[in-house]
């Protein structure tokens, strides 16, 4: 364990308002802040804006503004919603601020006079929104942006550049001989290959002719800083740099830049060799999370897809959405994101399973306990059961914490929750009541009110407010929790006065969503059981042949299926385990809806649907005659 934790988010450009894969990389990097808090380890958590560039400046225009006004006007509704979002960040960067442009020019002077940085004339294109030159080769279909396929303009002009290219190896031997630096794994692999080509120099400057919104060079008033080497600074700025040396030293090197996988060039070859060339120590680990999709594609202020996350948060709360975004998603994964996946979380794990076991505790000590948490007598074998499964959920949020999937950690905070509803229903409370077993029953509600208090503070750090809400129904006032208290069964003081604080997560009523979402749509069902063949011929149905199969942990009915369509290997989940073993399944063709958006179950990817008949309890998979039968062919 670190003696220090410092987490850094990119820092947003405040061309436009926030969006949902903002809010989840601040929630993220706010997550793992509460949680290593909790660990007792001294934090620090960096947000802010990226400011200066080409994007920055085109916005001011069409808003007519300055610069300087759109920036001003943009950055409050970031700050604005990180305060709604219950983000604890130490502090918000600026990239105008003179704490930070003061240290960009003298970096720049530095390397300059180091020979680090040199002037030329450049020929390439050059990709506006993405604020890049690429070389030829580079593009795609001969002139598109390689990042965003958007067209690129040819340009000649003299600029200043810095000498990345003399680094390549000693990135490569770096990256290799520190496996922690770049995660995933796979996003490693992704920079590597990057790193097989010649890596050529770094165009850092930009000519006031074309641009005037920028730290000027201090070695030439004629240029402006180029926007990526003046953003990804703010990483040391942010801490001290150049400023307060003692500051610096205690919270550098960061532990986690936390990225999207879109700027995963930029931190792991600019910045490293940025770095090393100002003899600056290199960070721990860049960690490049998936994208968030609607269905199959990447959320984008251009297609018009983008979720607002101050109207999910105003819509269904705060805590639900910071619950969802971190539990959907296992990290570097893309995940996808519908009002419906959010709706259906919501309802079965906050609404059904944690609200559920606090109304339920709550009322039974409240009439059978005198409103009082009761002290527990001899501990019987279900009463150590759950002991031991909640502890084990303390351990586990703990481990995967750290390991970086937090979505394992809390779908086995969940598993604790429905093992404690299982409890309630095996003990049975109300009975013991009935027959007066009073010691028994005090041990029961005592057991389930301790696990309350537990589970509530490991997952504090992603739903804060309710979990305070939870402490105070069970009569806890102070919220000090530290992770010792979790790990200790029995801390829960007998004595404490409960309070109903009614419905913690009131059940969305997913019929009447429906029917607002249809007449938001002004969509008519004209004959509800009825399609056209126009309709039918939108669902792609194929065959498919099992390759694998494996129960999904910590979910009775469903099954894991790899499969081959047509060559392509997929995953599917289907909810087939109480009627096939995994074995049986193996080896079979099977139907399959092939054009189904993907979607996440209980945390992992599914890529289509199979089809069965089901009469009853009865359930058939739809298969097709003959074990040599191709896959990929249409169906219907």
């Amino acid at each position: 364990m670190n003696d220090t934790f410092y987490v850094t988010t990119p820092i947003y450009y405040v061309n436009d308002k926030p969006h949902i894969g903002h809010s989840y990389t601040t929630i993220l990097a706010d997550v793992l802040s509460r949680y290593h808090r909790l660990l007792g380890e001294p934090t620090f958590f960096l947000t802010g804006t990226d400011e200066h560039g080409q994007k920055v400046q085109k916005a001011a225009v069409a808003n007519k503004m300055t610069p300087i006004e759109q920036c001003d006007t943009t950055v409050v509704r970031f700050k604005e919603l990180w305060k709604k979002l219950e983000i604890t960040n130490d502090d918000f960067i600026r990239t105008t601020e003179p704490r930070h442009k003061n240290v960009v020019r003298k970096i720049l002077q530095e390397l300059f006079d180091k020979g680090e940085i040199y002037k030329a004339e450049y020929a390439g294109r050059y990709c506006t929104p993405c604020e890049r030159f690429f070389q030829e080769k580079d593009l795609v279909d001969g002139e598109l942006c390689p990042e965003c396929k958007r067209p690129t303009d040819k340009i000649i002009e003299s600029n200043y550049f810095f000498r990345m290219g003399k680094y390549q190896q000693w990135l490569i031997d770096h990256i290799n001989s520190h496996p922690e630096f770049i995660q995933p794994d796979f996003r490693r692999n992704e920079t590597l290959g990057f790193l097989r080509k010649p890596l050529e120099d770094l165009c850092i400057s930009r000519p006031k002719s074309r641009l005037e919104w920028g730290i000027e060079l201090p070695f030439d008033k004629n240029y402006v800083c180029y926007v990526w080497f003046d953003a990804l600074i703010n990483y040391i700025t942010g801490v001290g740099y150049g400023q307060d040396d003692a500051k610096f030293a205690k919270w550098w090197p960061v532990s986690y830049h936390l990225i999207g996988k879109d700027i995963l060039t930029t931190h792991t070859v600019y910045w490293p060799t940025m770095l090393k060339s100002m003899g600056v120590e290199q960070p721990k680990t860049i960690f490049a999370h998936g994208w968030w999709l609607i269905g199959s594609e990447k959320m984008s202020k251009t297609t018009g897809n983008v979720v607002n996350p101050m109207e999910m948060a105003e819509k269904y709360g705060v805590d639900a959405f910071r619950y969802f975004l971190m539990s959907e998603m296992s990290l570097g994964n893309d995940a996808s994101f519908t009002e419906e996946i959010f709706v259906t979380r919501y309802n079965s794990n906050l609404a059904n399973d944690l609200g559920n076991l606090l109304s339920r505790v709550v009322k039974m000590i409240g009439k059978e306990a005198g409103g009082i948490i009761p002290a527990p007598g001899a501990e019987m074998e279900h009463d150590k059961e759950l002991r031991e499964t909640v502890l084990d959920a303390v351990s586990a949020m703990e481990a995967t914490l750290l390991g970086m999937k937090i979505d394992r950690g809390l779908e086995q905070v969940m598993t604790a929750i429905r093992a404690a509803n299982r409890y309630m229903e095996k003990t049975a409370p109300w009975k013991l009541a009935k027959e007066k077993n009073t010691e028994r029953l005090n041990t029961v509600l005592y057991t389930a009110a301790e696990s309350l208090r537990i589970i509530s503070g490991i997952l504090s750090p992603v739903m804060p407010a309710k979990m305070c809400e939870i402490r105070k129904a069970i009569g806890i006032t102070d919220n000090q929790i530290d992770i010792n208290t979790l790990k200790m069964w029995g801390k829960l003081q007998p004595g404490l006065k409960v309070v109903d604080i009614g419905s913690l997560f009131p059940r969305i009523d997913v019929k009447g969503e429906a029917v607002k979402a249809a007449k938001s749509a002004e969509t008519v069902a004209v004959a509800e059981d009825l399609i056209t063949i126009d309709d039918f011929k939108k669902i792609k149905l194929q065959t498919a042949k099992v390759l694998e199969a494996e129960k999904v942990e910590g979910a009775d009915k469903l099954l894991k299926l790899q499969i081959d369509v047509a060559g392509e290997k997929r995953q599917l989940i289907a909810g087939i385990a109480q009627f096939y073993k995994p074995e049986e399944v193996v080896g079979r063709t099977i139907v399959i809806v092939a054009n189904l958006k993907p979607a996440k179950i209980r945390g992992v990817e599914s890529r289509g649907m199979l089809l069965a008949a089901k009469d009853g309890k009865t359930l058939k998979l739809i298969t097709v005659d003959g074990a040599d039968f191709p896959t990929g062919c249409s169906v219907g």
